[in-house]
């Protein structure tokens, strides 16, 4: 594996209800993208989150970190999907704001 995928996603939510967004807005995550996409485990201690994924018959593991000005996400992939994320990078940080930006 080479340099984690991050990305980081701005908000002025304050951590508790950025957090509280997030949390919801991934079982959005799970029945919109459920087919390309699985959540393996996911595990919030206060407002960070470490996970592992699998899709495309490969697994990956990060951690998701909010703070009180943005959301950042790390996520270290084989070479596969780092090179889809890589293209999807843009899409995957309007999904982030997406859940945040939901009331």
């Amino acid at each position: 594996m080479g340099q984690p995928f991050t990305a980081s996603i701005p908000h002025r939510l304050g951590k508790a209800e950025a957090t509280r967004r997030l949390q919801v807005g991934l079982t959005t995550v799970r029945s919109r993208f459920g087919r390309h996409i699985t959540i393996l485990q996911e595990v919030w201690t206060g407002e960070h989150l470490d996970f592992h994924i699998a899709a495309l018959g490969q697994t990956a593991s990060g951690t998701l970190d909010v703070t009180d000005e943005a959301v950042q996400l790390s996520v270290e992939l084989p070479f596969l999907l780092d090179l889809l994320a890589r293209k999807a990078q843009d899409l995957i940080k309007k999904q982030g704001r997406l859940m945040l930006e939901k009331k």
